[in-house]
């Protein structure tokens, strides 16, 4: 069975995939799971990714583009 978030694969990434999480502002955890809101990707740790996944956290807002005429 693969672990694609372990070892061989984690040494291509920058700093081996790790980094400050956008939505619970840890430092040095591995920030490696996608997570889309607004059209824009995050990466997010793996207790976000399932916090936002139950609904006790949200991804970090995306501005609106304001559109003037």
């Amino acid at each position: 069975m693969a672990k694609p978030h372990r070892g061989q694969s984690l040494r291509e990434l920058y700093a081996r995939g790790r980094g400050e999480c956008p939505v619970c502002k840890r430092k040095n955890v591995k920030i490696i799971y996608e997570q889309e809101s607004g059209g824009k990707k995050f990466k997010i740790c793996k207790t976000c990714k399932a916090a936002v996944k139950n609904g006790t956290k949200k991804l970090p807002a995306v501005e609106a583009e304001t559109v003037t005429a």
